[in-house]
């Protein structure tokens, strides 16, 4: 199936920009772009399609001296430019900030499939080669802008997640989970990675994320599905998705082959189990700072059209099940799905908040470190990287989500604003957002791939 679709979509590209509207018909939303967001979003009917929906934003890059737009009472600068790729931000415990210059490893190009999906990722900024490389910033001055930048480690293979744990950094790639010595200070790395845990890689959804409990004894790693709805084989998602007994479930939660989950990781004794599952592709996460739970931003599935399904942040509790690839928001089936699990549906944790359509939240993280003021005392900032699957674009922006006091989004709580501007009035992409996290003084940080720069957002005008 998959294969058909992408020669359609060869010879339609091909064909030329007429041809392709018209063959394909793009699917326009119906919906505002708010109406799919909150913690009772509107769910519409799906609108199912064979070719998908193309919306990617051109990458341009910034022009000289332009910035992204900050909401009212914030002002943003440059941190860090001339980056290459900039997909994920740590803060070390000295406030320096590593930053993982990183793109998706090496793809087939040859065949129908490998063509099209270059053409796709040189178009969205992100077919070039990774730097597979981790570059430590440091604002010495305090001025808010990093004047010493060292390459701190090499060697990697497509990485993302960093956390620091008990004089350990931990490195998530694409296809393990890896660990070096640190000492507070230093600027460069060059000691041999350990491995802890092989990961699985290949397919779609690349980036591996990776997070520390609070007490530092369990690692948190986020694995992406293969593919969009297990079209290519449940097997080829892992030993989890084709389980049918308690008994098959409970052996198929050990193996670290599965997909579409987030893995509890004991680093003592380097084995993992299956936290939650059914997750398509969770990448930011963070621990809500009042009830200490564990959240996540995921991204749902494509092709239902440019009103559905909405992508979503979540609190994530142990064995939860959060559908994919059968159902989504809760419970709708996804009719594609060959064979369905009907049986499966009563188990579908409903996520916590939607936030829009195709949107592609990939950053996280929870206000408590953050200094911008009132507004954003108590709640979570999320990088919404942008659709390639919406007609009109949507995303492409950071948002907030204002929290009540009890470790949830607050009743009535909409999207707001923080960072916007990421495409021109052409619809060309400037920078595409990716990884939020609070730095030094509490200013918000933001990693933007396109325009490869980190962006630095603080309280003033």
């Amino acid at each position: 199936m998959l294969k058909r679709l992408l020669i359609a979509l060869a010879l339609l590209i091909v064909a030329g920009g007429a041809a392709w509207y018209w063959l394909s018909r793009p699917d326009i939303a119906m919906l505002p772009e708010i109406a799919v967001t909150g913690r009772a979003p509107e769910i519409s009917e799906p609108r199912y399609q064979n070719i998908p929906t193309i919306g990617v934003a051109k990458a341009v890059g910034w022009p000289a001296g332009a910035t992204p737009k900050a909401a009212a009472g914030l002002k943003v600068q440059a941190f860090a430019e001339k980056l290459d790729h900039p997909r994920w931000l740590y803060q070390l415990p000295n406030g320096d900030i590593l930053v993982a210059e990183s793109n998706s490893p090496p793809r087939d190009k040859g065949g129908i499939t490998g063509w099209v999906m270059g053409i796709l990722m040189d178009k969205a900024g992100a077919g070039g080669a990774s730097a597979n490389r981790i570059t430590l910033l440091r604002d010495s001055n305090g001025d808010g802008v990093a004047d010493i930048r060292t390459v701190f480690l090499t060697g990697l293979n497509s990485p993302s997640g960093m956390t620091l744990v008990n004089g350990a950094l931990y490195v998530a790639n694409t296809d393990s989970l890896v660990r070096y010595p640190y000492l507070e200070g230093q600027t460069k790395i060059t000691a041999r990675p350990e491995k802890i845990l092989s990961l699985p890689g290949g397919g779609n959804h690349w980036a591996r994320n990776v997070v520390a409990s609070l007490d530092g004894k369990h690692l948190y790693v986020s694995i992406g599905s293969a593919s969009n709805i297990a079209e290519d084989g449940l097997e080829a998602e892992g030993p989890i998705y084709t389980a049918e007994s308690p008994a098959q479930l409970a052996a198929a939660a050990a193996q670290p082959t599965n997909r579409a989950v987030i893995l509890e990781v004991d680093p003592a004794t380097k084995t993992s189990r299956i936290f939650a599952w059914g997750i398509r592709n969770a990448n930011g996460m963070a621990f809500e700072p009042k009830t200490q739970a564990l959240w996540a931003v995921v991204n749902e599935r494509d092709m239902l059209g440019s009103d559905m399904p909405p992508d979503y942040m979540s609190r994530v509790d142990l064995g939860g099940f959060f559908g994919w690839p059968w159902q989504y928001w809760g419970g709708y089936e996804d009719k594609r799905v060959e064979p369905g699990r009907p049986d499966l549906r009563e188990y579908v944790r409903r996520p916590d908040f939607a936030l829009g359509a195709h949107t592609a939240p990939l950053g996280l993280t929870f206000a408590d470190g953050a200094r911008l003021g009132g507004a954003y005392a108590n709640g979570a900032f999320v990088g919404l990287h942008g659709s390639w699957n919406r007609q009109p674009p949507s995303g492409y922006k950071v948002v907030f989500v204002p929290f009540g006091d009890n470790g949830f989004p607050a009743k009535g709580a909409k999207l707001q604003d923080v960072l916007t501007g990421f495409l021109n009035a052409k619809g060309e992409a400037q920078g595409r957002p990716v990884a939020v996290i609070t730095g030094a003084g509490g200013a918000l940080l933001v990693a933007d791939d396109v325009g490869n720069t980190v962006w630095r957002v603080s309280a003033g005008r």
